[in-house]
């Protein structure tokens, strides 16, 4: 019998086996009971019946009746139902011989053509002839019938027979060979025990289900164990014979699926582990894989990820970096996800060394001490762990992470079966994974040179400055942003910040060199420019070399006033305006009313310098879209928030540098990244720093 493709273990019939049976068998299909199937005894006793008809139309004969409400009866409830007493062919259909004796049963069936009903139809013309001669028929022969009419419908492995009050029987052997122990005459707690701990209770319960009230079809899968100490899957089903509306006995069977059982499971758990190709990032891929096999293989799964290279650095011992943790439900959590680097243990060390898997049993909740952080090895006497499996994660030969995965309880050591399953597991993401890895070593290299070239904040006469970068908080990606601050050698200050299309280590490098050619252009006063002109010359330099596709910005000149305010000069490319803080009053958006084309788009039209004077106390805040914009929600509201933001932290005081670092704060799920800088004009005669000012006569670049 082959299996379905839905309920794992779930028979289903496969009806040509009866096609030489020296009994009638018809198949129906549906509720209208088709006829899809008929062997030769069956035609030879009722003639020939068109296959395909429903059963009504096939079988017409007023003395169907009765036989056509038991289809309905039995695919309805789901019962096998028997007619005992001979019923006669009257040989009203075409071709069909009369006065052929026959009892017949009707028994629930699920084929290649859905639900159905089988037929059982057994001749028994020469019986009811000598029943002639002798009137009474053997109990033993009609009882040994209905035993083999309900044997139809079981696997033929272990075939046994139980009685009302449990005392079991054995009919066909192989319970001996298969588990080590000889068959037991009740089932009992002994006999249990053979049973997967995890599987026990959903055993006695789903029997307790089948013969309580009504009695059912019994269907169960579990693991036994074998005679070798492993534990297999088995599927074990059984009907109840009803006799006079009692149950006088169930018959049954048990079969060894553990190979089907494994297959189904290898063929899901593969399909779970490709969702690591749509992983955002190398801890999101790591958790799949541990989401995968728990708590299918292990009842906890821990990836751990080891540094660039996989191998010990000379300066000390090898370290990892936990990356993904899953238990299954009813556990305690395991340890958090934690950033920091540790040292591995004795058995991770011997598995990168090595990478092979390592395989560590011991009693419950009693692990060796050193094999794992204590952290983890505190968790595992929590839950009264019992084994621990270490497999390596293994890319381009080299071992570039391992998973530790931990049975707990009841649960038994994994098998070589379970071993060999895990490590196909982990073998198979080993592309994805790839990726995922090249990804992050790709995001690490952007991210490192765009702080690199973030450089602080010059110290400036008469002002304060400061500036801030956070990276998005929820993808693998690094933007272009970027900010710089530049004191000129007139003594005034060039501001400039940008945001350059695209989330890759190309935008990074291209950002970089327009920050470096913006920076010449505006420090080279031998040829003095307005920010409109800078920007200008920029966009036609970067446009004549390719270097981005597109980039937005905005650039301030910002000259210190004999007054002690400062004048500030700005030109926008499509970059969002500045945000003015006024010392008093509300803060407002400088030059809202619109923004010059954006760079790399139309180097040929002019652009445009905007001025406005800047007060002791103003603060002028330069920044990206990342701080502003949040999906399903228009800019405006984001800048608004902004604005109401910063005017409720100016109100509560600090210095510039907390105001930048706290707008940054406030966009929790951050989906871009952010930066952002600000200026502030500082009451004559006192610094930043609140020490004295230095003066006009110190305003040097660099200071």
């Amino acid at each position: 019998m082959r299996r379905t493709g839905g309920e794992v273990g779930v028979p289903e019939l496969e009806p040509e086996v009866f096609d030489s049976a020296i009994v009638a068998v018809a198949l129906t299909a549906g509720p209208d009971h088709r006829l899809v199937y008929r062997n030769d005894a069956f035609q030879e006793l009722f003639g020939p019946r068109p296959l395909g008809d429903p059963a009504r139309a096939a079988f017409p004969e007023p003395t169907a009746t009765r036989w056509l409400r038991m289809l309905d009866e039995v695919h309805r409830d789901r019962r096998a139902r028997q007619v005992t007493s001979a019923r006669t062919t009257t040989g009203s259909a075409p071709g069909a011989p009369a006065g052929r004796h026959f009892v017949y049963s009707c028994s629930p069936v699920v084929s290649r053509h859905g639900p159905g009903v089988l037929t059982v139809a057994v001749d028994t013309t020469r019986q009811i002839e000598a029943m002639k001669r002798a009137e009474d028929l053997s109990e033993e022969r009609h009882q040994a019938l209905q035993r083999y009419e309900a044997l139809m419908s079981a696997v033929p492995q272990i075939v046994w027979l139980m009685k009302p009050d449990g005392a079991i029987t054995e009919l066909v052997g192989g319970f001996e060979e298969f588990t080590g122990t000889p068959w037991r005459p009740r089932i009992d707690e002994e006999w249990l025990a053979g049973v997967h701990p995890m599987d026990r209770e959903r055993l006695v319960q789903t029997w307790r289900d089948a013969a309580t009230g009504t009695p059912s079809f019994f269907a169960c899968t579990f693991r036994l164990r074998t005679a070798s100490g492993e534990y297999r899957h088995v599927q074990s089903r059984a009907v109840p014979i009803v006799r006079d509306g009692v149950v006088v006995e169930w018959i049954g069977a048990t079969a060894d699926i553990e190979d089907q059982w494994r297959n189904r499971l290898r063929e899901r758990l593969l399909a779970r582990v490709a969702s690591v190709t749509a992983a955002d990032d190398l801890p999101q891929a790591f958790a799949a894989v541990a989401a995968a096999v728990v708590p299918d293989l292990t009842d906890a799964c821990v990836v751990c990820l080891l540094p660039a290279s996989g191998v010990a650095a000379p300066a000390g011992p090898l370290t990892a970096t936990r990356v993904a943790s899953v238990a299954r439900a009813g556990l305690p959590p395991v340890p958090p996800i934690s950033d920091q680097p540790y040292a591995v243990g004795q058995l991770a060390q011997q598995v990168v060394e090595s990478g092979r898997p390592k395989l560590l049993t011991f009693p419950a909740g009693d692990p060796p001490g050193g094999v794992l952080p204590e952290m983890s090895m505190a968790w595992m006497r929590k839950v009264r762990s019992t084994s621990l499996t270490v497999v390596p994660i293994v890319i381009d030969a080299a071992v570039v992470a391992y998973a530790c995965a931990v049975g707990c309880g009841e649960s038994p050591p994994p098998g070589p079966g379970d071993l060999a399953l895990l490590g196909e597991i982990l073998h198979g993401v080993r592309e994805p994974l790839r990726q995922a890895l090249e990804l992050e070593r790709t995001r690490q290299t952007a991210l490192t040179l765009q702080r690199a070239l973030l450089t602080p904040t010059p110290r400036v006469p008469g002002a304060e400055l400061a500036a801030n970068y956070q990276p998005a908080s929820r993808t693998a990606e690094i933007g272009g942003d970027w900010y710089d601050a530049l004191l000129l050698p007139d003594g005034g200050v060039a501001l400039t910040i940008g945001d350059i299309a695209g989330h890759d280590l190309e935008a990074a490098t291209s950002m970089s060199q327009l920050r470096s050619m913006l920076r010449v252009i505006a420090y080279d006063q031998g040829r003095p420019h307005s920010p409109a002109e800078a920007l200008s010359t920029l966009d036609r330099v970067a446009d004549g070399l390719d270097m981005a596709p597109l980039v937005t910005a905005v650039h301030v000149s910002l000259t210190p006033e004999e007054s002690g305010g400062w004048h500030a000069a700005w030109s926008s490319a499509g970059h969002p305006p500045p945000l003015l803080i006024p010392a008093r009053g509300a803060p407002r958006y400088l030059g809202a009313d619109g923004a010059d084309l954006p760079l790399c788009v139309a180097p040929e039209v002019p652009r445009t310098t905007r001025h406005h004077d800047l007060g002791t106390g103003d603060t002028l805040l330069l920044y990206t879209d990342g701080l502003i914009e949040v999906p399903g929600r228009d800019i405006s509201e984001g800048m608004a928030d902004l604005a109401a933001h910063a005017e409720e932290i100016r109100r509560g005081g600090g210095t510039l540098a907390e105001l930048c670092a706290r707008l940054l704060a406030a966009v929790v799920d951050r989906r871009d990244d952010a930066a952002v800088i600000g200026f502030r004009p500082l009451p004559r005669g006192l610094a930043a720093d609140g020490d004295p000012d230095p003066g006009p006569g110190d305003r040097r670049p660099g200071r």
